[in-house]
Order: structure tokens, then sequence, then C-alpha cells
């Protein structure tokens, strides 16, 4: 097994420390394995888009918009 470094926040850390029980290794593996899972999915879903990545903001824009207008109509 290959060993990393990795930087946190001072006061994470802080909250750590009041968990020593806690194998903050092991936590931190699964997480990475588990964003590597949702990336390795997003890759297999994209994989054949042809949306580019000015689309995506448009879209994105688009979108927000919609959002932003339905929470205002809540009110």
């Amino acid at each position: 097994m290959v060993s990393i470094t990795l930087a946190v926040p001072s006061e994470l850390k802080h909250d750590m420390d009041e968990f020593p029980e806690m194998n903050w290794s092991a936590v931190a593996r699964e997480a990475i394995k588990q964003k590597i899972t949702l990336l390795k999915k997003f890759r297999e879903f994209t994989k054949d888009s042809t949306m580019t990545e000015e689309d995506a903001l448009r879209l994105g824009r688009k979108v927000n918009q919609a959002v932003a207008k339905r929470y205002k109509e809540m009110k």
C-alpha cells in the first residue's frame, strides 16, 4: 500500500482529534473510493455526449433562473 499526505484545515484537525477512536485513514480511503466510483459512472454516462462546456454552462444558467423564478413564486 502506498501512502499519501493529506492537508486539512486546523479546525477540521481539531474536530478529528475529538474522535481518536476513528481510523481517519480508513475514512479517507472510503471517501476516495466513493468519489472514484461516482466519477467513473459520470464518465460512462457522458462518454457519448456532444454537449460542450459552454452548452453546459448555458443550460445551468437556465436551470438556475427557472429555480429562482419558482422560488419567488412560492413566496
